[in-house]
C-alpha cells in the first residue's frame, strides 16, 4: 500500500526535507508539498535586501523544481483546517487532501491585534514575500516626499535589525528628511542577548539617530500611541512582533500549549497525534523551552526529515536538542554586523562577511538543486 506524506508549508524546515528526499526518496510513498507561493523567501537575508545589500532573487528560492526532484506533487494554496482524526487536510481550494504522514511548517503570523487600527499603514514582517511586494511599494511611493517616518515595533533581534536596515534605506532611497524609530517593551530589547550585546546594539542605534522608545504601543489611525499618553506619528510602521499560530490550528483538536502552538516533543512529533510532525514558529516544545527562531526551523528540518523515515520504517525516532548556545549573526544595515554567542560578542564587517557566507550558502544550497539539476 502507498503511503501519501503531505508537507504542509515550504518554509525553513521542509527545505531539508526536499533535499533529503532528492538523495534518497522513502520507497513506498507518495510524497506532496503544499504552499501558499511557489518560492519561499530566507528571513535570515531579509534585513539585508531592506538594506540594499541583496537583489530579491538572492534570498528566495523556487520550490517547483525541489519538488519536482523530490517527486512531491507542488500545490499552491493555503492551509485552512485540518482534522486529524480523518487524516485530511483543508486547503483554500476547497479541496480536502488526505495524508498517512503530515508534516506542519506552516509558519507563524506576526501578532499584530493590538496595531490594526494603523491600516494600510501596518507592514507585518509575516509572511515574508508579501511583506517584501508591500515594502517596495512604500518606498516607491515616498519618493520626493519632505518627511519620511516609519517605526518598528519589536525589540528581538529581528526588531532591532529592521530597524537598522529600514534607516539605511530610506537614508539612501528616498529625498528629504526621514527618521526611523524603534518601538520595545521595557526591558525587553535583545531579551536572551548578554548585556554585552544589549550595549553593543543600543550603541550602534544612537549613532544612527535611532530613537528607542519603551512601552507597549498600540496602533491608531494615523501612528503609534505609547502607554503614557505619547503620540509618534508614522507613515509606516513594520511589525516585527512575536509569532503566533494560524487561527485555525486551536480548532484541530491538536494538543496545543499556551498561545495555540502545537504541542511537539524532542522528536518534533504531536504529542497527542503521533501521524503529523510540526516544526518553526508554529511550535512549542513540551520537554524544554525552545525560542521561537530561523535558527531552530533549520536545524529541525533534518530530524523532521529523518523521523519522517523513522515513522515509515517503525525505528526510533530522532531528537532535536538544541545547543546550549545559538549563535546569532545580527544584521546593522552597513555591511556590519553584531556577533551573539552567549556572553561572547564582536562587531564589525568582518562579522558581517561571515554571516553573509553562511546565509549566501544556505540559499545556494537550495536554489543549486534546481540551477544545476533541472
Amino acid at each position: 500500500m502507498t503511503i501519501r506524506i503531505v508537507l504542509a508549508g515550504g518554509g525553513h524546515a521542509h527545505l531539508a526535507v526536499l533535499a533529503d528526499w532528492i538523495g534518497a526518496p522513502p520507497e513506498g510513498t507518495e510524497r506532496w508539498l503544499v504552499t501558499s507561493h511557489r518560492q519561499t523567501a530566507y528571513s535570515g537575508m531579509l534585513p539585508g535586501w531592506i538594506a540594499g545589500d541583496y537583489p530579491a532573487e538572492a534570498l528566495t528560492i523556487d520550490l517547483e523544481p525541489l519538488a519536482r526532484l523530490a517527486g512531491a506533487r507542488l500545490v499552491i494554496a493555503d492551509v485552512v483546517g485540518l482534522d486529524p482524526e480523518q487524516h485530511l487536510l483543508d486547503l483554500s481550494t476547497g479541496v480536502r487532501l488526505g495524508f498517512d504522514l503530515l508534516s506542519l511548517a506552516t509558519g507563524g503570523e506576526s501578532d499584530v491585534s493590538h496595531l490594526a487600527a494603523l491600516g494600510d499603514r501596518l507592514l507585518p514582517v509575516r509572511p515574508v514575500l508579501p511583506f517584501m511586494a508591500r515594502w517596495e511599494a512604500f518606498v516607491a511611493g515616498r519618493q520626493g516626499r519632505t518627511l519620511t517616518r516609519v517605526a518598528v515595533v519589536g525589540g528581538g533581534a529581528a526588531g532591532v535589525e529592521l530597524a537598522l536596515a529600514a534607516e539605511r534605506s530610506l537614508r539612501r532611497q528616498i529625498g528629504g528628511t526621514t527618521k526611523v524609530i524603534l518601538v520595545a517593551p521595557r526591558d525587553a530589547l535583545l531579551a536572551g542577548h548578554s548585556e554585552a550585546v544589549r550595549r553593543r546594539a543600543g550603541d550602534v542605534l544612537r549613532a544612527r539617530d535611532i530613537a528607542l522608545h519603551e512601552g507597549h504601543a498600540a496602533g491608531a489611525p494615523d501612528g503609534l500611541m505609547l502607554p503614557d499618553g505619547t503620540m509618534l506619528a508614522c507613515d509606516a510602521v513594520i511589525a516585527a512582533t512575536g509569532s503566533r499560530p494560524s487561527d485555525w490550528i486551536t480548532d484541530t483538536g491538536l494538543a496545543v500549549r499556551e498561545g495555540g502552538f502545537v504541542a511537539v516533543g524532542s522528536d518534533l512529533r504531536s504529542v497527542s497525534h503521533p501521524d503529523i510532525f510540526a516544526a518553526g514558529d508554529i511550535v512549542s516544545r513540551s520537554d524544554r523551552r525552545v525560542e521561537r527562531s530561523g535558527v531552530h526551523a533549520v536545524k529541525a528540518g533534518p530530524v523532521i526529515a529523518a523521523n519522517l523515515k523513522a515513522a515509515l520504517a517503525g525505528t526510533p525516532m530522532h531528537d532535536y536538542i538544541p545547543r546550549r548556545r545559538t549563535l546569532y549573526l545580527l544584521a546593522t544595515g552597513d555591511r556590519r554586523a553584531i556577533l551573539s554567542w552567549g556572553k561572547l560578542t564582536a562587531g564589525g564587517h568582518l562579522v558581517w562577511r561571515l554571516k553573509d557566507w553562511i546565509d549566501r550558502r544556505f540559499v545556494e544550497r537550495y536554489a543549486g538543486f534546481g540551477q544545476f539539476r533541472s
